[in-house]
């Protein structure tokens, strides 16, 4: 097995809030019923836990990202809401990808880790191709 991309994002917890409450705003919608419906199940900010998530597919993007460098970009700037980030029983993160960016990387492994710390969240994302066999 072999790393082929590592990606990490911040988000301003305040901010991300800010942008969700903003009267006639859409951005929720952005997110799976899955990844809402597990941020409800939470106890806590949901606002803090769209956050980290949304840190998370930034991440997953900014790896892809820097696997083909020197390459043209293959997705389109709305690739992000081709990442989804569910939890298990036990609140791990793992990705699940969707559309144009699944036939791009779906073949890859992707180690995710989230985190928050004051008002930031944060994410890091690793791709890894698989060890042939």
């Amino acid at each position: 097995m072999s790393i082929v991309g590592v990606g990490i994002d911040m988000v301003s917890v305040p901010e991300f809030s800010e942008q969700l409450s903003t009267p006639g705003s859409t951005f929720i919608g952005h997110f799976s019923v899955g990844e809402r419906r597990d941020v409800a199940d939470r106890t806590g900010d949901g606002a803090r836990n769209l956050a980290v998530r949304w840190a998370a597919r930034e991440a997953v993007i900014k790896a892809w990202s820097s696997s083909r460098f020197g390459l043209a970009p293959l997705l389109p700037d709305t690739a992000v809401n081709q990442v989804e980030i569910q939890s298990d029983a036990y609140g791990r993160p793992r990705v699940r990808l969707h559309g144009d960016l699944a036939n791009a990387i779906g073949h890859l492994n992707i180690h995710v880790s989230l985190t928050h710390d004051g008002d930031m969240a944060g994410a890091v994302a690793i791709l890894e191709e698989p060890a042939a066999g």
